[in-house]
């Protein structure tokens, strides 16, 4: 038994912390983006949301599921919105395809039976993600501040090539960008690999911020972090992004978080 302990050590102290975190299983995660077109519409998707699909994905087991809108000075202000899904596993996304399919929902009608006259929105879109090997799960920000004052932001960076957005992902894994963000406070949700979508190759995390001052704060912060300052400036790292978007986005009051 002592051998074996002593061998065990041994092994932790050559691989570190690293190989034991390799052993986590990355999770998934949803983005679905409802687009709309009036006021009537939003209204719709909002009680179909809260009274009848969070509920059945909470059945289902699926908890912490979140659910934005943009902020007030965004020009899609009232013509989206978005939800975050956690899964443990990519077979989930089936099985709620398959809940929806089922007419397992309930929720109001208005939604549910709607006319194809007058659809309860224009488009839906999902996105698929891959949580990052640097944090393999969803993460709940501990924010205290009003939901009205607080900032979600979204981001996406795409990618050149394949080759080129794979060196992205490394930096902030293996370049720890993740660990710097953590640092200084930015309350990150997640950080995924884009699977299935739109854009392509492409990466997306989500932080968050007590309010805009905050926001401000923290990213003027990270700019001149003496950290980020050597990560970005090493010639391995450059020119590994070819756009980013940026979505600002607010919690309903119904989201889970």
């Amino acid at each position: 038994m002592k051998n074996y302990t002593i061998i065990l050590c041994c092994a932790i102290l050559t691989f570190g912390s690293g190989a034991l975190f390799a052993q986590k299983k990355q999770g998934y995660f949803e983005i679905k983006i409802y687009k709309l077109k009036d006021k009537s519409q939003e209204d719709r998707v909002d009680a179909f949301l809260k009274d009848g699909y969070l509920p059945a994905l909470h059945k289902a087991g699926i908890k912490n599921v979140g659910v934005f809108k943009p902020v007030e000075t965004d020009t899609t202000f009232g013509k989206r919105i978005v939800v975050l899904i956690p899964y443990a596993k990519l077979d989930q996304l089936a099985e709620v395809a398959d809940l929806l399919a089922g007419n397992n929902v309930t929720g109001p009608r208005e939604y549910l039976d709607a006319e194809y006259t007058d659809p309860p929105f224009v488009r839906q879109e999902s996105i698929i993600l891959r949580a990052f090997p640097g944090m393999p799960g969803m993460e709940v920000p501990n924010l205290t501040a009003p939901r009205a004052e607080r900032i979600y932001e979204l981001r996406s960076y795409e990618g050149p090539t394949e080759r080129i957005y794979r060196n992205k992902v490394k930096m902030f894994n293996d370049g720890d960008e993740i660990g710097l963000f953590k640092r200084l406070g930015f309350n990150a949700v997640f950080y995924a690999d884009v699977i299935a979508g739109g854009r392509m190759p492409n990466l997306m995390y989500m932080t968050t911020f007590a309010n805009q001052v905050s926001h401000d704060e923290k990213w003027a912060a990270f700019r001149t972090d003496p950290q980020w300052k050597t990560l970005s400036s090493m010639p391995e790292y450059q020119h590994n992004v070819s756009k980013i978007n940026i979505y600002l986005l607010r919690p309903v009051g119904y989201s889970d978080f």
